[in-house]
């Protein structure tokens, strides 16, 4: 089992709203404000099982920040054994428990339909790509090539 994991920095683009502090009035800038935000990316890499799950959670555990963004690429993780699927729930438990989010991308049709079956993909938002994964979270970034 391979675990790459990369900290993507997604700039976001907002408006800012300051008080004008010699007439206290409200003024909204119309220019953007850039704002930091981080999205671990946790690519993993073969079968997830009882001797894998348990390094997998304490990898990506320790990203659960408050409020932090978790995409976990399953793209190349062709089996998950029962193990993984309790790693997962323990992985999603932890992140809610902090209000961040998790998607899961590149879910075989395989582990889909268990996790469906199981109940499991319910907790979970899941995508097809990174991209796509990106949008979900509701952030725009360019991908490190």
């Amino acid at each position: 089992m391979d675990i790459n994991i990369k900290n993507l920095q997604v700039t976001l683009l907002e408006s800012e709203t300051t008080v004008d502090d010699a007439t206290n009035a409200i003024v909204k800038e119309h220019s953007s404000v850039n704002t930091i935000n981080q999205v671990a990316i946790v690519e993993l890499i073969g079968d997830i099982d009882g001797s894998t799950a348990s390094t997998v959670q304490e990898q990506v555990l320790p990203l659960a920040q408050t409020g932090g963004r978790i995409l976990l690429d399953l793209t190349q993780v062709p089996y998950m054994s029962s193990a993984g699927l309790r790693m997962l729930l323990s992985v999603y438990r932890q992140i809610s428990s902090h209000n961040g989010q998790v998607i899961l991308v590149g879910v075989s049709e395989e582990i889909r339909d268990t996790m469906s079956i199981t109940g499991f993909l319910d907790f979970f938002t899941t995508r097809d790509t990174l991209d796509s994964g990106l949008e979900a979270l509701k952030v725009k970034a360019s991908l490190p090539t």
